[in-house]
């Protein structure tokens, strides 16, 4: 239910309007560290990187990860866009596991055409993934 300190916010990643309602605050990181948001912020545009998108609504608080993307203050809501959103019970725990250890096998490597960092950013990826996944 929304009250008076909500703000409109919409996810939006490529397959699916991930999220779409009302928040009192969200938390998420870009490129630039991490990020929270409440009614009233200024406007803003920022690149989203890896990590946990927190929705806080009436003290309840929703957790999902989230890779990369863009998001958009503006005065009337928040409109991020994902390549990727899960929430923590639509993580394939045994294929984020798999893509860990491919990951650090990647990393470990002494290939020369390793792309090191992809291979940092796909392990950070599927950390992220498996340590909400676990909180459940």
């Amino acid at each position: 239910m929304a009250n008076n300190n909500s703000f409109k916010i919409k996810v939006l990643s490529p397959n699916r309007v991930f999220y779409e309602g009302d928040a009192d605050m969200i938390e998420l990181t870009t490129t630039e560290g991490d990020i929270g948001v409440y009614k009233g912020h200024i406007p803003l545009t920022a690149i989203v990187a890896p990590g946990i998108l927190r929705i806080t609504l009436d003290g309840e608080v929703k957790e999902a990860s989230m890779l990369e993307g863009f998001l958009q203050i503006t005065a009337d809501e928040v409109v991020i866009l994902s390549e990727s959103c899960e929430w923590p019970e639509e993580i394939d725990i045994k294929r984020a596991e798999e893509a860990r250890v491919r990951a650090e096998r990647r990393i470990k490597s002494s290939d020369m055409n390793v792309n090191m960092e992809r291979a940092e950013i796909a392990l950070k990826k599927s950390l992220i993934r498996l340590n909400l996944a676990n909180r459940r």
